[in-house]
C-alpha cells in the first residue's frame, strides 16, 4: 500500500471516529438535559421520578401614590394543567363529557369535543401534565375548581392549578407611564432602569426562594415542597397624588389636542418639601392622539426662553449692577454685537419703563441691560448662575437627568452674543424640572430643595425607609432680592403678560415664556417655518405658596405665546386643586368663624372607616372605644367616638348607619333585609336586642 493511500485511510478513520465522538457527546447532553433540566437535580432511588431545586420567584412590590393608591401592582395569573391518569376510570368515563362542556362554557374559543378528545388522548398516553389554559385569573380558577371531576381536587380530580404567573399591571393605563417606568434586561445582559420602578427595583424585586420540582413526562412541575420561602418585594410609596395627577394629565392633553402641539409636560411640586405631586408627559402620535413615550419633564434639555429672565434679574440685583426701579428704554428692538431681538409687540416697544415693568411685560430690553452690566466681566454673571443652582444636575434618584448646558467664557462657542442671549434664555438649556426647582426656591423663601418622587418604602405595612426633604442650598440669594422678585412675579399676573390668568379666589405668582426652537438656521433663523415652545412657571397661592408648577408645550400650531398656550393649563390645574383642597379654605378651620365651633355629627359605622374620614378631613375627635362598630357623641360640644353595642345572637341596632353598613351587619347574621329611602337608618322592624332567628325578614327605613 502506497504512503499516499495509507495517509488517506488514516484521515478517513480519524474523521469518522471524530464524528462518532461528537454524536455521542451530543446525545449524552440531550439525554441529560431532558432528564435533569437546567436546575440542580437530585439523585433518586430506582423507580422514583427525578427532582431538582428551582427558584421560587417572589411577587414584586407595588408602586403606590401618596395616599397609597396602587399605580403599579403585580397581578397573579395561573396556568391550569390536568393529570387525567389519577381519575378513576368509571368516574372519568361518566363525567369527562360534562367537564369538557364546562370548559367550553368558560372558554368558548374551543368546542367541547376538542377538550374531550384532548383529555382522553392524554389519559390514553399516560400524560400527567396536560395544559388546559394559561394565564387564568383567580376568579376563573375558582370556577374551574367547581367543574365536574376538577371538583375532587388534585389527587382525585387531576386539576393542577398552583402554577403562578405574576405580571406587572398599571391600573390607570397611560397615566404617569414614563415616570413609573420599568426594569428590563436586554439581550446583551445590559439593564434598563427607567423611572421609579427602575430606580427602586432593588426594593421592589424581593428575594427569590427555593422549592423542589419533579420531572414528569411532559416537563418539570412543582411539588409544593419549599426549601426557602420567597420574600415579597417592598412597596414604594411615591410622592405622586393620583387625583392631582389626573387633573394635570387631562388638562395638558386637552390643550395639546386643541393646539395640535408636538409634545408637552407638566410638573407640580410641593413648595416646602420638593415632593412631586404630578408629572405628565405627552407626545403626539397622530392627529388628536397623545401618549407618554418620553419623559420630557426630566430628560429633555431645551432653551427656557423668557422664564430665564428671573435668574438674570436676580443676578443683577445681587451684584448691585442695577435697582429694580431703574429706568430702561424699551424701544422694541435691541441690537447687540451686530445682531438683535425684538419684543413680542412687534417692535412697538414700551417706552421708558422701570426694570420691574420690563420684567412684567417680558421685554427683551433685559438682554441690553445684562450685557451693559456684565460685558466686561461675564464670568461674574455665570458665577451667579452657579450659585442659583442652574448649572448642575438636581441629583434626583430617577435616571436620565442631563446636566444643564450653560456657555461660559473660554468655551469654543462663546461669543459677544452669548451673554445677552443668555440673559433672555438662549445659549442656555435646561429641563422643565430644573427650571421649576429654581422657581420653587423663590417660592420657598430662597431654600433650594431637591425634587423627590418617593416618600417611603414599606414592607408588610411597616416603613423601612423614609425619604426626607433634601436642601441643596439654604439661601440662593438675599432676602431683600427675594422679596423684590416675589413682587415682580406677582406683578406679571396683575399688570404683565399673565394678567388674563389671575384667579378671583387666590393669587398666582409666575412668569410666561416663549422661545424659538432651534432650526437648521439656528435660533436666529428668520424663515417663516419657525417653531416655538410656550411655557409658564410659577406658584400658588402667591402669599403663602403650597405648590409650584411648570407647563411646557412644544411646537403648538394655533398660538405660541406662553400665557395663551401653557398659562391656561397652569390656571386650570391651580383652580381645580384649589377647589378640591381643604387646606386652602382657611375660613373653614378658622376658630373665629362661628361655623368652626359647630361639632359635626356622622353616621354610625365601622371604626376604621370613620376615623380615616375624620383624619382625612382634619376634624378633631376623641376616640373612647376600640370596638369595630362605633357611634358619635357630641353632648359636651366635643366630637367623641363611642362604642356601639352589637350583641352576639341578638338583632343588631343599626340606627344611624348607612345602608351599606346596615345591610352588611344584618345579612352577616343571617337576616333577610328589605330597605326603603336613603340617608341613614331611622327605623328597623325588628327590635334591637331581641332574639335573632336566621332567615327572618327585617325592614329598615332610611331618611
Amino acid at each position: 500500500m502506497s504512503k499516499d493511500r495509507k495517509y488517506l485511510y488514516y484521515r478517513a478513520y480519524l474523521i469518522y471516529f471524530g464524528f462518532v465522538i461528537i454524536m455521542i457527546a451530543v446525545l449524552y447532553s440531550t439525554f441529560d438535559l431532558q432528564l435533569n433540566g437546567p436546575g440542580v437535580a437530585f439523585e433518586t432511588k430506582e423507580g422514583e421520578l427525578p427532582t431538582r431545586v428551582a427558584d421560587r420567584i417572589p411577587r414584586m412590590g407595588q408602586i403606590l401614590d401618596h395616599n397609597e393608591v396602587p399605580l403599579v401592582t403585580s397581578i397573579t395569573f395561573y396556568d391550569i394543567y390536568m393529570d387525567p391518569t389519577v381519575v378513576e376510570e368509571e368516574l372519568f368515563d361518566q363525567k369527562v363529557g360534562a367537564l369538557s362542556q364546562g370548559l367550553h362554557r368558560l372558554y368558548p374559543d374551543k368546542p367541547a369535543y376538542d377538550y374531550e378528545r384532548q383529555i382522553r388522548k392524554a389519559r390514553a398516553n399516560g400524560v400527567r401534565y396536560l395544559l388546559i389554559r394559561r394565564k387564568v385569573t383567580n376568579e376563573a380558577r375558582k370556577k374551574l375548581r367547581k367543574l365536574p371531576i376538577f371538583e375532587l381536587g388534585q389527587m382525585k380530580g387531576g386539576i393542577i392549578d398552583n402554577v403562578e404567573v405574576i405580571m406587572r399591571k398599571k391600573p390607570f393605563g397611560n397615566l404617569l407611564n414614563r415616570t413609573l417606568g420599568y426594569y428590563k434586561i436586554n439581550d446583551d445582559s445590559d439593564t434598563l432602569r427607567v423611572g421609579i420602578e427602575g430606580a427602586y427595583y432593588d426594593y421592589l424585586k424581593g428575594e427569590e426562594g427555593k422549592e423542589i420540582e419533579q420531572r414528569i413526562s411532559s416537563g418539570w412541575k412543582r411539588t409544593g415542597k419549599i426549601i426557602k420561602d420567597a420574600v415579597e418585594g417592598a412597596d414604594v410609596v411615591t410622592t405622586i397624588d393620583k387625583e392631582i395627577q389626573e387633573v394635570a394629565h387631562s388638562e395638558l392633553e386637552k390643550q395639546m389636542i386643541f393646539m395640535d402641539a408636538q409634545h408637552g409636560s407638566v410638573i407640580l411640586m410641593e413648595v416646602q418639601t420638593g415632593y412631586v405631586r404630578a408629572v405628565a408627559n405627552l407626545t403626539k402620535i397622530s392627529k388628536g392622539k397623545y401618549a407618554e413615550n418620553f419623559n420630557y419633564a426630566i430628560g429633555h434639555l431645551e432653551v427656557p426662553g423668557s422664564t430665564f429672565k428671573l435668574a438674570s434679574i436676580m443676578a443683577g440685583l445681587e451684584d448691585e449692577r442695577f435697582k429694580i426701579t431703574d429706568k430702561v428704554n424699551a424701544s422694541g428692538r435691541y441690537n447687540v454685537g451686530g445682531d438683535g431681538m425684538s419684543d413680542s409687540n412687534h417692535g412697538m416697544g414700551y417706552g421708558v419703563i422701570t426694570i420691574q415693568k420690563a420684567f412684567e411685560k417680558s421685554s427683551n430690553v433685559i438682554l441690553q441691560l445684562i450685557n451693559r452690566s456684565y460685558r466686561n466681566d461675564p464670568e461674574v454673571f455665570i458665577k451667579r448662575l452657579e450659585q442659583f443652582g442652574l448649572t448642575e444636575k438636581l441629583g434626583i434618584d430617577l435616571e436620565g437627568e442631563p446636566r444643564p448646558k450653560v456657555s461660559k467664557p473660554g468655551d469654543e462657542n462663546w461669543s459677544a452674543l452669548s451673554l445677552p442671549w443668555q440673559a433672555v434664555g438662549y445659549e442656555v438649556m435646561q429641563t422643565p424640572l430644573q427650571t421649576l426647582a429654581f422657581y420653587n426656591a423663590v417660592a420657598n423663601k430662597g431654600k433650594f430643595v431637591r425634587p423627590l418622587f418617593v416618600e417611603k418604602i414599606k414592607r408588610h405595612g411597616q416603613v423601612i425607609k423614609t425619604f426626607n426633604p433634601v436642601v441643596l442650598n439654604s439661601e440662593i440669594c438675599s432676602s431683600h432680592t427675594l422679596q423684590i422678585l416675589q413682587r415682580c412675579l406677582e406683578g406679571v399676573m396683575i399688570r404683565g403678560t399673565g394678567k388674563q390668568l389671575k384667579s378671583s379666589l387666590f393669587t398666582i405668582a409666575g412668569k410666561t415664556g416663549t422661545a424659538v426652537l432651534r432650526g437648521d438656521g439656528g435660533y436666529r433663523n428668520n424663515t417663516e417655518a419657525k417653531a416655538y415652545q410656550a411655557s409658564f412657571v410659577g406658584y400658588f397661592p402667591a402669599k403663602k405658596p403650597i405648590y409650584s408648577c411648570i407647563v411646557v408645550i412644544a411646537r403648538p400650531v394655533r398660538a405660541y405665546y406662553g400665557a395663551a398656550v401653557s398659562g391656561t393649563v397652569f390656571a386650570e390645574i391651580a383652580n381645580k386643586i384649589y377647589a378640591s383642597s381643604l387646606q386652602y379654605h382657611r375660613a373653614i378651620n378658622d376658630p373665629r368663624n362661628p361655623l368652626a365651633t359647630d361639632v359635626p355629627s356622622f353616621k354610625s359605622g365601622q371604626s376604621k372607616d370613620l376615623t380615616y374620614l375624620l383624619k382625612h378631613l382634619n376634624v378633631r375627635y376623641q376616640q373612647n372605644s376600640s370596638s369595630e362598630w362605633v357611634q358619635s357623641d357630641t353632648t359636651d360640644q366635643r366630637l367623641q367616638i363611642q362604642r356601639k353595642p352589637i350583641l352576639d345572637k341578638k338583632v343588631p341596632n343599626v340606627s344611624g348607619m348607612s345602608a351599606k353598613d346596615a345591610v352588611y351587619l344584618l345579612e352577616s347574621r343571617g337576616l333577610i333585609v328589605r330597605l326603603s329611602g336613603k340617608g341613614k337608618v331611622v327605623h328597623q322592624s325588628l327590635t334591637p336586642g331581641s332574639a335573632l332567628v336566621k332567615g327572618q325578614l327585617i325592614h329598615i327605613k332610611l331618611n
